[in-house]
């Protein structure tokens, strides 16, 4: 699972250690034993790297052994960074200013530890974090009957990473019913890549509760296109298997469908799409199928990736709100910044057009390792108001 990036771990642990030796280690440690045994982490970190990069699976353990590896490989790699760049900047101004080095130096080591410090507290505590979010959207076009009518939305569980916390999954889905929600909503990936790994945690799952239904779409890791399969069929399979779980579950997957939710003598429609990105991302989405019938109505449509909502949403239909997951803010916020607003031009929370609206939700879950900093695991509260 690892072959996708092997180069880049490779290439930063070979620049950190490379810097650091050359101008720091051999000027401190005069013994070679001191010299040689600054390297054994890395050493370790790089075979580790090595066996799982060639290993083709791990079994039901996979996410968990490559989610320890990653932490470890960022608790001692991402301070070594910091360091390194801080260093080389007042190296780069020695000739300027003399004290530049050691500035340098003493900045680089303080920040490095700031950023060992981000990454232990986000292992440790940060991915259960859970942060209740509550939004408001009003609409002209939303019948009086639903006016304070509220959905929770939570989205990119990733079960694999966290299903052998059965504690952390049970606060969070007690953590959702609180909320007294008249609908729950699920803005897809379920899983890492198999619907086994729902084994132990499903029947917490399926005690989501919320008068109008727990209604849920699928997400580009649902369809499981990043794992290893030995056919074809045998992912199909996976995919069938993930949806009768759901089902199982008592949640109600809309694939390129809606449902209509009465009050009194009028109706919203509630729409999902499943997964509808950009390549190299799934593109399953059928929007004119799903939204048919829907004609008149309040809408409000379930699309996992948020790009899709520029791209047909608003061009191609009138619906007044889009939910959408998959950015996780890439799991870190700092300042107020995230590296997903490079990728991302709506990452994270309400953004409008006009009077039509879209709101990303970061996930409540993690990709691989379970860690999160700044980006806490959101549940949304939003609320439906008459303009």
């Amino acid at each position: 699972m690892l072959q996708r990036i092997f180069f880049l771990l490779l290439f930063f642990m070979v620049l950190t250690d490379w810097y650091i030796y050359r101008y720091h280690i051999r000027k401190l440690a005069r013994k070679n034993w001191l010299r040689v045994a600054y390297f054994i982490p890395s050493i370790l970190l790089l075979i580790a790297l090595i066996i799982l990069n060639f290993k083709d699976n791990f079994g039901e353990n996979e996410n968990y052994i490559i989610g320890i590896y990653l932490i470890v490989y960022m608790a001692l790699i991402i301070p070594k960074g910091l360091f390194m760049l801080c260093s080389f900047i007042g190296l780069a101004f020695k000739r300027v200013w003399k004290r530049s080095t050691f500035i340098g130096n003493i900045l680089g080591l303080a920040i490095g530890l700031g950023g060992m410090f981000m990454v232990l507290y986000g292992t440790v505590s940060g991915w259960h974090r859970y942060q209740v979010k509550e939004v408001t959207f009003e609409s002209a076009d939303l019948p009086e009957a639903f006016n304070g009518y509220k959905i929770v939305q939570f989205s990119d569980l990733h079960i694999g990473t966290i299903a052998k916390y059965p504690k952390q999954v049970q606060r969070l889905v007690d953590i959702i019913n609180q909320q007294k929600g008249d609908l729950i909503v699920f803005t897809g990936d379920l899983v890492n890549h198999r619907a086994s790994e729902l084994n132990g945690v499903e029947h917490i799952l399926g005690q989501l509760r919320a008068p109008d239904g727990v209604y849920s779409v699928l997400g580009n890791h649902d369809y499981s296109p990043y794992f290893k399969w030995k056919s074809p069929r045998e992912q199909a399979a996976n995919l069938k298997e993930l949806k009768q779980r759901q089902a199982q579950m008592g949640w109600t997957l809309l694939n390129n469908a809606n449902t209509l939710i009465q009050r009194k003598d009028t109706c919203i429609a509630l729409v999902g799409v499943e997964n509808q990105g950009l390549p190299p991302f799934p593109e399953k989405g059928d929007l004119p199928k799903a939204i048919k019938g829907t004609e008149g109505l309040f809408k409000v449509l379930l699309s996992h990736d948020p790009t899709h909502w520029r791209r047909e949403v608003l061009p191609d239909t009138d619906i007044q709100l889009t939910l959408s997951g998959h950015t996780h803010a890439m799991q870190f916020i700092l300042f107020g910044f995230t590296p997903a607003s490079w990728f991302f031009k709506e990452n994270r929370g309400m953004y409008y057009e006009n009077d039509r609206a879209l709101y990303v939700n970061i996930g409540v879950g993690e990709v691989m390792l379970p860690f999160r900093f700044g980006a806490w695991p959101e549940i949304t509260v939003i609320t439906l108001q008459k303009k």
